[in-house]
C-alpha cells in the first residue's frame, strides 16, 4: 500500500466564520494602519524609483560580491546593489558585475567624484577590473517608473475583477477585489514600517501576490458555486464553511510547498533578492488568510444568487436545512 502524506484530514468541520466580525475587524484595522504608516514613513524607494548610477565592471578574476561591498562600505553611499551578471556568451576570463548606487537625497544624480571614488575602491580589491560603461537614471525617469508601476498594479486588479464578475457574480468580484487590495496594502504597509527597499522587483512580487491570492480565492469560489447548486436550502454561511473545508487540504499543500522554497531563498538567497522573496512570502501568508476571512466575508454580507438550477425534489440533500457545522470545532 502506497504511503500518502496528509497534512489535513479528509473531512474537516472547522467553523471558519465563528469569529467573522473579529477577523474582518482586524483586517480593517491593519489596512487603516498600513495607510497611516505609508503616509508617515513613506516607502524606502530603491535606485529604480529614486534615480542613481549603474557602473558595469569587468574583470579576469571571479566576482567577489562580498569583497566589493566591503570596499564600498567606508564611502557611505547609502543604497548600493551589487549583482553578478551571467551570460553564456561570456568567456572564462570575462567576469561581469553591476554596481548600482542610489542618488543621495536632494541630488539629481551621483557626482563624478563619487563615481571615481567607487572605481578606485574596487580597483583596490581587483587591480584588473575595468569599467566598460557608466549609466545614470535621473529623477524624471524614476518618476515615470513609479507611475508605470502603479498603473500595472491597478490594471491587474481591474482585469481580475472583470474576470471574476464574468465567471461568477458581481458579489464575488467585489469580494475578490477587496481581498486583493487588502493583500497589496498590508504588504506595502510592512515595507513602509520596516523601511525595506522598495524597487521594481518588489512590484513584480506584488503582482505575483495578486495572482497567487486570486488563484486561491477562485478555487474556493468554484467549490462554493457547486455547493450552492447542490445544497439549495442550506444557509450561505454553512455552505461557505463547507467549501473552505473541502478545499483546505489543497490550500495547505499549495501554500506549504511554496513557502518551503521561499523560506530557503529568504535565508540563503542573499541581499539582492531578499526584498523580493520577503514580499512574496508575506504575501502568500496574508493572501491565504484574506481568501477565507476577507473575500468570503464580503460575499457573505452581500448575498449571492441561489437559483442557478432547479432543485431536485428526489434528492434529500436539496431539502436538508440542517447546518453541517453545528458543534463544529473553532477555527
Amino acid at each position: 500500500m502506497a504511503f500518502r502524506l496528509k497534512l489535513v484530514p479528509d473531512e474537516t468541520r472547522i467553523d471558519f466564520f465563528r469569529w467573522q466580525f473579529l477577523t474582518f475587524g482586524i483586517s480593517t484595522v491593519l489596512m487603516l494602519a498600513s495607510i497611516v504608516v505609508l503616509f508617515l514613513n513613506g516607502l524606502n524607494f530603491g535606485i529604480d524609483f529614486r534615480g542613481g548610477t549603474t557602473i558595469r565592471t569587468e574583470s579576469v578574476q571571479p566576482v567577489d560580491v562580498a569583497a566589493y561591498r566591503a570596499a564600498l562600505q567606508p564611502l557611505n553611499l547609502g543604497d548600493v546593489a551589487i549583482t553578478e551578471v551571467f551570460d553564456p556568451t561570456f568567456g572564462d576570463d570575462q567576469n561581469v558585475a553591476q554596481v548600482r548606487i542610489s542618488a543621495q537625497d536632494g541630488a539629481e544624480a551621483v557626482t563624478p567624484q563619487t563615481i571615481a571614488a567607487v572605481e578606485g575602491a574596487l580597483q583596490q580589491v581587483d587591480p584588473s577590473i575595468t569599467f566598460p560603461s557608466v549609466e545614470s537614471v535621473g529623477p524624471k525617469v524614476s518618476g515615470e517608473l513609479i507611475q508605470t508601476a502603479i498603473y500595472a498594479v491597478l490594471a491587474s486588479l481591474v482585469a481580475i475583477s472583470i474576470y471574476i464578475w464574468l465567471r461568477f457574480e458581481w458579489q464575488f468580484a467585489v469580494g475578490a477585489i477587496v481581498s486583493l487590495i487588502h493583500d497589496v496594502l498590508i504588504t506595502m504597509g510592512v515595507f513602509a514600517l520596516f523601511q525595506i527597499r522598495f524597487d521594481l522587483t518588489t512590484i513584480a512580487a506584488l503582482l505575483t501576490i495578486v495572482g497567487y491570492s486570486i488563484n486561491d480565492t477562485v478555487v474556493v469560489f468554484d467549490r462554493l458555486r457547486e455547493n450552492l447548486m447542490k445544497y439549495k436550502a442550506r444557509p450561505l454561511r454553512d455552505l461557505m464553511n463547507l467549501s473552505v473545508n473541502e478545499t483546505l487540504s489543497r490550500t495547505v499543500m499549495t501554500s506549504g510547498t511554496t513557502l518551503v522554497a521561499l523560506i530557503a531563498l529568504l535565508v540563503l538567497g542573499g541581499d539582492v533578492i531578499r526584498g523580493f522573496v520577503f514580499a512574496i512570502t508575506f504575501g502568500i501568508l496574508i493572501g491565504t488568510y484574506s481568501s477565507i476571512y476577507v473575500a468570503k466575508n464580503v460575499v457573505l454580507w452581500l448575498g449571492v444568487k441561489r437559483d442557478w438550477d432547479k432543485a431536485d425534489p428526489k434528492d434529500p440533500k436539496t431539502r436538508k436545512n440542517v447546518s453541517p457545522f453545528e458543534g463544529a470545532e473553532e477555527g
